[in-house]
């Protein structure tokens, strides 16, 4: 875990999405939770040291960033479509990726362990205020429809969400490829210092150009498959080794 401003904090070391919170002087507000149980108990007790979690926000629907929910208390905020994938999700399916992943967590989940949705939603934007600090909410679509970023302005930073991939592999399995260039720009135009990305080390705005061209030489290998004629299952089977990504190798 890292102090990344006097407020911040994030750790980047978790296997799955990055996790963050900021502390305020009336409470918590948490910026993902940790994927497996073993991971979000040892959060829960650090996370007490700095007060009472008043809010959790989930930024996007894959379930590496939401997982760990259960094992919080305060108020869960999201997208109106991570809500609906959340409320569709099966436990069980998540039971077997940790008897791969994470075997001790499985003794550590409790009878009634379930996902936690959210209660509270947006759409296109929401502003939530606590103590001294403003959490702007913003859907900004991309690697998902439902891609959140939480801007707090008083720290001058702003959790990205799976928008950026930071010197890691880029996934593009649910991608809106020209939605998501047009949230990179949207990005830039934020007043921040740091950003904190979805997966890999904190960056900051120089890094936009770089995602942007990682998505642009995706847009250009599906385009030249079409331009040559290639038929979709022609195109899954010839483009499967190929990843314009200089990153493609790195760890997610």
């Amino acid at each position: 875990m890292q102090r990344i401003t006097d407020n911040v904090y994030v750790d980047t070391e978790l296997w799955g999405a990055n996790v963050g919170f900021v502390v305020t002087k009336e409470g918590v507000v948490m910026i993902e939770t940790p994927q497996y149980p073993v991971d979000a108990l040892k959060w829960r007790d650090k996370i007490a040291e700095y007060g009472p979690v008043r809010y959790i926000i989930y930024t996007e629907p894959h379930c590496d960033h939401w997982t760990g929910g259960y094992f919080f208390k305060g108020t869960v905020v999201a997208h109106e479509g991570t809500r609906e994938t959340i409320l569709t999700s099966a436990v069980e399916q998540f039971k077997e990726r940790l008897m791969a992943g994470s075997p001790e967590s499985l003794t550590l989940m409790p009878a009634d362990f379930h996902f936690r949705a959210p209660t509270v939603t947006l759409s296109q934007r929401l502003t939530l205020y606590l103590g001294d600090h403003t959490f702007q909410l913003i859907n900004h679509p991309g690697h998902t429809p439902y891609q959140v970023a939480v801007y707090i302005h008083e720290e001058r930073v702003v959790f990205t969400s799976d928008n950026i991939f930071h010197k890691v592999k880029t996934y593009l399995q649910a991608a809106l490829p020209y939605e998501w260039l047009d949230s990179l720009k949207r990005l830039e135009e934020l007043d921040v210092d740091v950003l904190v990305p979805g997966h890999g080390t904190i960056c900051d705005k120089n890094y936009l150009r770089e995602q942007a061209a990682i998505i642009r030489g995706w847009v250009d290998v599906v385009t030249t498959a079409i331009e040559d004629g290639m038929s979709l299952e022609e195109a899954q089977e010839k483009l499967a080794d190929i990843d314009p990504d200089p990153n493609a190798s790195m760890k997610y």
